[in-house]
């Protein structure tokens, strides 16, 4: 501590798959030696640009190797010795080279911070709550797809019921029915954030279902979470590496999805167009990425409006999309300009498919289409209205098929699995 204050120190995790990077403070360590804790160091200058440092230093991942997700607010610990700004960073592989503060490192679920499985420094998983998801940053998020969002919400279920879990630990344990309660209500938020993503929904009814079966208490909802993320991972993975059997030659995508990106990078094309896919222009960013993480492909970034033009003039092969939702008749639910993009191509005798993985199957026939703020259109002072969806619908026939972790699913199989996805909405009824 200063004569000013707190000491300022930057704490960083770094998330793989649901993971979050802890690692043990060696002899070396200026402080809290044989203790675990995330990436961290003395904030000399600007945290922002501090947390850099420390990430290159401490793991010896460069910038392009890990995407900033969020900063959380400072919190003070060790009898207020310590200011800790708190940083979540998305980790594009778990290859890290360790400095010699550190003498291991390991990819743990944050509830293992929180359940005490290892000795961790001071104020640790209070410096994660500060950078986790919430239902609110679910709700607002308008970058990232539905398959992204459904597991930060697994994630949101699966660090409350580990919290619960550590409490009752503490204290001789909590009522098991008012846990469930708790959890059951926090689950029905996590759906209410996004009613459009039905991959939200099945996730996290799926995993509710499994705790209801397993005992209806924090550490039945634990377990079940945990396996949820894992499944979501594998599925979403499945979907992504059968894609790409699909994808080669010249490929036209849009929006932003998971799935897809990866597919591309599986199947190697000669070339992918891109749409800017606005307002929000999320296809900038999807370009530049597959421009790092496919060397050997060319990418040309377009507006939206140039998705026919190309499609008649590019020689284009295949068109592969992801899917907020696929409904039981066939039809998907897309980022605006999927509809517009599909019935191009198939003017063009052009094969489209969406890339989803089943959970993504609806259980509904209703369509809830999200809407963005008008002033990304327009702000100005004209008496004017203005229409902003952010989603559309695809009709079933101008779909080739949806590509899933079981393979090419066509439009008349896609009923039989919505009435399989229903049943695990059963939990709720009970």
């Amino acid at each position: 501590m200063t004569d000013d204050g707190p000491t300022d120190v930057v704490t960083a995790f770094l998330r793989n798959r649901s993971e979050v990077l802890v690692l043990l403070r060696s002899e070396n360590a200026g402080s809290f030696r044989g203790q675990w804790g995330g990436i961290s160091g003395d904030a000399e200058d600007d945290p922002d640009e501090q947390v850099r440092r420390e990430i290159r230093e401490e793991a010896d991942l460069s910038t392009d190797e890990t995407d900033a997700v969020r900063a959380g607010r400072p919190l003070t610990v060790e009898s207020e010795r310590w200011r800790v700004h708190p940083y979540l960073f998305d980790a594009g592989n778990r290859e890290v080279e360790l400095g010699e503060e550190h003498d291991e490192a390991a990819w743990v679920s944050p509830t293992g911070i929180a359940t005490g499985d290892r000795e961790t420094v001071p104020g640790l998983w209070n410096a994660y709550e500060r950078v986790a998801p919430t239902v609110r940053s679910i709700a607002v998020d308008g970058t990232h797809g539905a398959a992204f969002l459904s597991i930060r919400a697994l994630e949101v279920l699966r660090d409350r019921a580990g919290l619960l879990v550590a409490e009752g630990s503490d204290d001789g344990g909590n009522e098991a029915s008012e846990e469930w309660d708790e959890l059951a209500s926090l689950a029905d938020r996590l759906i209410e954030a996004r009613p459009s993503m039905a991959v939200l929904r099945n996730r996290v009814n799926r995993a509710m279902a499994g705790a209801d079966d397993d005992g209806q208490d924090a550490s039945a909802v634990l377990d079940s979470t945990l396996e949820a993320i894992d499944r979501a991972h594998a599925a979403d993975d499945r979907a992504a590496d059968n894609a790409a059997g699909e994808v080669g030659g010249r490929v036209l995508t849009l929006s932003r999805s998971g799935t897809v990106r990866r597919a591309l990078r599986a199947g190697d094309p000669d070339r992918v167009f891109v749409a800017e896919s606005r307002p929000a222009c999320e296809g900038r960013a999807v370009a530049e990425e597959l421009a790092a993480e496919v060397p050997g492909t060319a990418v040309t970034l377009h507006t939206d409006a140039a998705v026919a033009h190309l499609l008649a003039r590019a020689d284009v092969d295949t068109v592969l999309v992801g899917a907020d939702t696929v409904l039981p008749d066939g039809r998907i639910v897309n980022k605006t300009g999927t509809r517009g993009a599909a019935i191009a191509a198939a003017r063009e005798g052009v094969p489209v498919y969406a890339v989803a993985a089943s959970d993504k199957v609806s259980t509904r026939e209703a369509v809830n289409l999200e809407s963005g703020s008008p002033e990304t259109v327009y702000d100005g002072e004209a008496p004017i209205d203005v229409a902003n969806p952010t989603f559309d619908v695809t009709p079933a026939d101008c779909l080739t098929g949806i590509v899933t972790e079981a393979g090419v699913v066509e439009s008349g199989e896609i009923e039989a699995v919505a009435e399989e996805l229903r049943e695990y909405e059963r939990w709720a009824e009970r």
